[in-house]
């Protein structure tokens, strides 16, 4: 608790140093949320831990659907911030929740990651709320857990939203060597918010920047310059590895879901492409191909197109988003 009102009061000092000054607790202490946040205590794997989560009302009439929004390894739930509210007034109840060894939940010292733990920690959060079935959103890496919790949880996933999530293709397959998590712990440790900011321009953005992407590149850099850096880092490092050593690709064939590929055209994202070779580095990230593969490989799927987005269409462009997302999430007549 000392260390966290630390954190908190030097984040308040921090705040007046302009862009990438924000130094935020191994909790995001210090970083406020745009609804208010709650937890859930469990035990997992033996260890007490706290997972944080918005549970955010229907603004007016309520349709009785419910999503859950996974982010991505990159962000967090307040990541969600204008996609929340655009479901909120369409009637929906949204649940967002930072993973554990994200953001605001958790990061235990000694903790066995994997997608099948996450959905099954996000299934217990959903019960704990008493929510039979929902609509399960993911981005990013987020969509690598919504994939892996739709096939876990087929018969309490009412539809399934994937945004340019990574892991539609097999890096080590492909070519892309295996990084020992002290390698990766290595790399953790020279985080920045130049660094952050760089990676997210070049393959989030394509190269163009704007003012408001500068909030969430703060929102994760800042617990890599905190009090509680080294934890994040821990955790950083090996769910790195999970990304890496769990591919859910293969497995497509298998989701039940009624399934909608949201995928930015200019996405070129593809974790660990900087150890591999030029020649295969460059076959990486090709999201059109990779977006149209996965739609064949889905039963059913329907594949939504950003021609001019990148990586992160809800942050990038809104409105055009969350018109799509909407339209996607409404029923059949």
């Amino acid at each position: 608790m000392i260390r966290r009102l630390a954190a908190f009061a030097a984040a308040l000092l921090a705040s007046a140093g302009g862009a990438g000054a924000n130094a935020y607790g191994e909790r995001l202490e210090g970083f406020a949320y745009p609804y208010p946040v709650s937890t859930f205590a469990f035990v997992s794997q033996g260890e007490p831990v706290e997972m944080a989560y918005m549970d955010v009302a229907p603004v007016g009439p309520a349709n009785g659907r419910t999503v859950v929004a996974l982010h991505g390894k990159n962000f967090c739930a307040a990541s969600f911030e204008s996609a929340i509210g655009a479901l909120a007034r369409a009637g929906y109840r949204v649940i967002a929740p930072d993973q554990i060894g994200f953001c605001k939940s958790s990061k235990p010292a000694v903790y066995q990651y994997s997608f099948n733990q996450l959905a099954a920690n996000t299934h217990a959060l959903l019960q704990s709320l008493k929510i039979p079935r929902a609509t399960i959103v993911g981005h990013s890496m987020g969509g690598m857990l919504a994939a892996r919790y739709a096939l876990s949880y087929p018969a309490e996933v009412e539809r399934l939203v994937m945004v340019n999530p990574i892991g539609l293709e097999d890096w080590k397959a492909k070519g892309v060597p295996y990084a020992p998590i002290d390698q990766l712990l290595a790399a953790e440790r020279k985080t920045s918010f130049d660094s952050v900011k760089a990676y997210q321009l070049k393959y989030y953005y394509s190269g163009e920047w704007r003012a408001p992407y500068d909030r969430w590149v703060d929102m994760y850099a800042g617990m890599y310059a905190g009090d509680g850096k080294d934890e994040v880092e821990r955790a950083s490092a090996r769910t790195s590895d999970m990304i890496y050593t769990q591919p859910v690709v293969y497995e497509f064939p298998k989701i039940a879901a009624p399934t909608t590929l949201m995928i930015g055209q200019l996405d070129r994202t593809a974790p660990g492409a900087n150890r591999a070779a030029p020649e295969i580095a460059k076959t990486l990230g090709d999201y059109p191909a990779l977006g149209r593969a996965a739609a064949a490989a889905i039963p059913g799927a329907t594949l939504v197109a950003f021609d001019r987005l990148g990586h992160s269409p809800q942050v990038q462009a809104p409105a055009e988003f969350e018109a799509a997302l909407l339209k996607a999430l409404t029923p059949a007549p």
